[in-house]
């Protein structure tokens, strides 16, 4: 495996309200709360589960998001009215490891069918500060790490793997048919278009996986550097190597020694860009780009879709991302 591996603490998460239901920006305008919609009334947790329910449940589902459009997925606090809400609906779509507060009220809510991503592919640990340091025994960086622990009592790594699955679209396939299969068990009267459109979701992702395979086949350099490590599994999928400045989330701030390594990476591997992602700051990517003289752009981790998103939906995010790693890896 070529994604670098380290285990890291990350800070706590910073909570923020959510004040209702935010819909799915690819649904209609809608902003009609979940259950009793006359239809089959999902609630997603976040973009990637609710594209997931669109795309599978077209005209027969009623999807409505946890999280508002531009919200970073890491910080969601869901209300007290949400999570009334969340019990009169049919189905919760979620992921669980991500969003704690989600993973909380579903698991206490009586409703029938609780779909968990995580539990529809394999999930792997990647390492959040990995790379030359642990390869070469960097005991400043331990350092760091354990004093950020005993400073906030605990670490905050993601429990049970990386949940970022939905950036490997070979992952987010598996997960699709999941999806599926649950969506025809608990709403049998439209199980046969359900069927067909997790066939059609599934080729459309094996489609795009093709075109990740070809677009970076001939590359100067393996090596990325982002600001959240979100792309564990898609660095895992294409023989790359992700460097991430901050932990799984994306609110962890890096170290000195890590800001150090980083600029030692950058200069060794060939490193020409810094990403930076829509939904938090730019500030480090920049000030690191600023002293190693790279370049910054956009990689979007794709956990919600926003005016400022490079695309409308999943696929045309994807595919911009595709173009921003050809240009950053020198592919041909």
């Amino acid at each position: 495996m070529n994604v670098r591996r380290r285990h890291i603490s990350a800070v706590a998460l910073t909570a923020v309200a959510a004040l209702g239901f935010g819909t799915l920006t690819a649904c209609s305008s809608d902003s009609a709360a979940a259950g009793d919609t006359g239809t089959f009334d999902v609630v997603a947790s976040f973009y990637p589960m609710a594209f997931l329910a669109e795309r599978i449940g077209g005209d027969h589902v009623h999807v409505t998001s946890l999280t508002q459009p531009g919200q970073e997925p890491h910080d969601l606090e869901i209300s007290a009215k949400q999570t009334a809400q969340l019990e009169e609906s049919d189905a919760a779509l979620y992921l669980k490891g991500l969003q704690p507060s989600v993973d909380e009220a579903i698991g206490q809510s009586p409703i029938a069918t609780k779909i968990d991503a995580a539990e529809l592919t394999a999930l792997e640990e990647h390492g959040t500060e990995a790379g030359h340091g642990e390869e070469h025994g960097d005991e400043h960086a331990h350092e760091d790490e354990h004093a950020d622990e005993d400073e906030h009592g605990h670490d905050h790594d993601h429990e049970g793997g990386d949940p970022h699955i939905w950036l490997d679209p070979v992952k987010y396939a598996e997960v699709a048919e999941g999806v599926g299969k649950a969506f025809q068990k608990a709403d049998p009267d439209h199980a046969a278009d359900y069927r067909k459109n997790t066939a059609t979701l599934v080729k459309d992702l094996k489609a795009l996986d093709q075109k990740f395979r070809t677009g970076l086949a001939n590359r100067k350099t393996d090596v990325f550097v982002t600001t959240h490590a979100a792309f564990g599994y898609l660095a895992e999928r294409y023989g790359l190597t992700e460097e991430a400045i901050s932990g799984l989330d994306p609110d962890t701030e890096p170290s000195g020694a890590r800001v150090k390594e980083l600029q030692k990476i950058a200069k060794e591997d060939g490193v020409t860009t810094v990403f930076y992602e829509t939904l938090v700051s730019d500030r480090t990517a920049k000030t690191l780009a600023g002293d190693t003289g790279l370049r910054t752009d956009v990689l979007d981790p794709v956990e919600g879709i926003t005016d400022h998103s490079r695309g409308e939906d999943y696929f045309q995010v994807m595919e911009a991302n595709l173009t921003a790693l050809r240009t950053a890896l020198g592919a041909r």
